[in-house]
This record gives C-alpha cells, sequence and structure tokens, in this order.
C-alpha cells in the first residue's frame, strides 16, 4: 500500500542509521519532507540526504542529543518553522545496553533511560505542540517489553515497556486534537547496533 505524504513534514530521531534511515527513505518515497535527526553520524546522515535528493525528494540532516531536552526541542522547532509545519514524529534513536544486574551500573541505566524514554518524552511534547489534526506519532519499541528471551536485558526491556505505558496515556491525550500515537514492536532486526551475526541475534533453526 503506498500513502501520499505530498507537503508532509516528518522529524526521524536517529535517521542516520538502520530503522531510522530505512524509515526515512520510505517516507521521503513517499512524498514527505524528511528531517534527520542524527548525533554523531554527520557522515551518514550527509550521505543519506543526497541519496533522498538524487530520487527527487527534499531532506535535511540536523544534529540533536535526544538526552539533551532543549536541544531536542529546539531542533524540533526549527524544523516546523522552516517548513511551516509538523506533521509526522518517528522516534528511532535508542541505545541498547545488555549486562547482567550486578555489573549494570547506575550510568547505564541512566544513560538507557534517557535516550529510550525521556527523549521519546521530550520529542513528543515538543512535536504535539506543532501538530494539527493528522498529526502521527511514532515510537520504535521492541518485542522485548513484553518477553526478554536473553539474559542481561532487564533495563532494555524495562524501557521500551515504559513506552507501552507512554503510548497508551498519549494516545488519551492527544487523540481529541485528531493526533495519533503508536507504537511499532519489531523483534530482532539485521541494523548495526543489532547485527544478524552479533550476540543478540536470533537463533537459526534448519
Amino acid at each position: 500500500m503506498t500513502i501520499q505524504l505530498d507537503s508532509k513534514v516528518a522529524f526521524i530521531t536517529g535517521g542516520s542509521r538502520g530503522i531510522g534511515a530505512a524509515t526515512a527513505r520510505r517516507l521521503a518515497r513517499d512524498g514527505a519532507i524528511v528531517a534527520i535527526g542524527y548525533q554523531a553520524s554527520n557522515v551518514a546522515a550527509e550521505a543519506l540526504v543526497a541519496e533522498i535528493e538524487a530520487a527527487g525528494g527534499t531532506a535535511i540532516a540536523i544534529q540533536v542529543d535526544v538526552t539533551d531536552a532543549a536541544a531536542v526541542t529546539g531542533a524540533i522547532d526549527s524544523v516546523a518553522r522552516r517548513f511551516g509545519r509538523l506533521d509526522i514524529l518517528v522516534n528511532s534513536a535508542g541505545v541498547l545496553i545488555f549486562a547482567p544486574i550486578e555489573q549494570f551500573t547506575l550510568a547505564d541505566f541512566d544513560k538507557t533511560v534517557a535516550v529510550n524514554v525521556r527523549g521519546v518524552f521530550v520529542a513528543i511534547q515538543a512535536a504535539a505542540a506543532h501538530m494539527k489534526k493528522g498529526g502521527r506519532i511514532i515510537n520504535l519499541g521492541s518485542t522485548v517489553a513484553h518477553r526478554m528471551p536473553l539474559a542481561g536485558g532487564a533495563i532494555y526491556s524495562m524501557s521500551k515497556s515504559a513506552l507501552t505505558g507512554l503510548v497508551k496515556g498519549l494516545a488519551r491525550d492527544l487523540g481529541p486534537k485528531g493526533i495519533t500515537v503508536n507504537n511499532v514492536a519489531p523483534g530482532p532486526i539485521d541494523t548495526d547496533m543489532n547485527p544478524v551475526d552479533g550476540d543478540f541475534a536470533p537463533v537459526q533453526h534448519n
């Protein structure tokens, strides 16, 4: 199914790599103007912008650390000002830290929550201020919110579970304004964060 998104403006956190980059390509292909948020992968972000523009789309790259609330709000505000609107927010930025509970540091706990939960909330709060009826907010959750098959993933699982509660509440808050809020909860995906031959790849059965 193809949905025409001509004139729609999308902001994607973690948009230069993995699922975020694939999402940027698809939204641009369907006609949306895409703002690709990235933290450090500026080369990948600029390459993706060039790829989208070469295919006839419109895209920009914007550096933003999702743990910096002021930076996130400022980036989203700047995109809305530049293009006169904001219709779609995709929260794809995430961090994956696995360790046994006795080795999991408080710093790693705080980082996981800051990126996977707090950053999502801040981005939604900033984006919702610009959205009108028909706005769409999508978060990248995970199946581990409901079932963690590996040891060491308790805090990551917790962070993705938190998104489930956040979405259910925000859907109530923003639904009356015509803005939908949803989680997409994939299983293992072959990305540079979770490569198919990495430590957390699914077991292959012949």
